[in-house]
């Protein structure tokens, strides 16, 4: 198995509910999201993904919460305890995506996970258990 890791950043506001402290006011992070995917087999140039095709992959991903307020993008906009915009959630919601984003062009690889850090110390990772190519 090859795992590959993608490594970039976008800026966006959110505020939680259902939670008592300074995070339930609108504030701002930096967010850096690690993405990594994972397959058995290269391509003819021995790559499992083409770093740039990732790249592009991620960004399309990324795109509507670059410079958003989290909280109004629809998934994130219901009281469900998964579309409150935390951490742990915008991890899931990138993971997601990004696993039809490249079920759609890629056979064979997989998005094994997808670390989101909010800051330079505290970050979280979403994965999925028991997944097969």
């Amino acid at each position: 198995m090859y795992e590959l890791t993608v490594k970039t950043n976008f800026a966006a506001a959110h505020s939680l509910r259902n939670y008592s402290g300074e995070c339930a006011s609108l504030h701002g992070h930096t967010w850096v999201v690690e993405v990594s995917v994972v397959g058995r087999e290269l391509d003819d140039a021995g790559m499992l993904i083409d770093f740039k095709k990732l790249k592009q992959l991620i960004a399309k991903t990324i795109e509507e919460l670059d410079h958003s307020y989290i909280n109004e993008i629809l998934y994130f906009n219901s009281d469900s305890k998964y579309s409150n915009p935390t951490a742990e959630n915008l991890a899931r919601y990138i993971y997601e995506n990004l696993k039809r984003e490249l079920k759609s062009v890629e056979q064979g690889i997989r998005v094994s996970k997808v670390r989101l850090w909010e800051s330079p110390n505290a970050s979280v990772t979403y994965w999925e258990e028991n997944k097969s190519l």
